[in-house]
């Protein structure tokens, strides 16, 4: 079950000033950040600090999480404060 979304009017005002356009942009970044179809991976390399590695993995491990995965979420998590703040 998703989570009810409250706006506040600032944010449903800055929501009927976008254009067909902006409107068209959100809708398919929405559409691809929540999608159902599984999306192809793509393998990166990045470099990171060891010990801010080590301490990640290892909060990771005392809950019980994937690190990639949680890696992952986080980034889903920024896009979607991103989009919610440009609304």
């Amino acid at each position: 079950m998703k989570a009810l979304q409250i706006h506040s009017s600032e944010s449903l005002a800055r929501g009927q000033k976008m254009t067909t356009d902006e409107i068209a942009r959100f809708l398919e970044d929405f559409r691809q950040l929540h999608g159902h179809n599984p999306q192809p991976s793509k393998l990166i390399s990045l470099k990171v600090p060891i010990p801010l590695l080590n301490a990640f993995r290892f909060q990771c491990e005392q809950q019980g999480l994937k690190y990639q995965t949680q890696i992952k979420t986080l980034m889903k998590d920024w896009l979607q404060t991103k989009i919610n703040t440009s609304e």
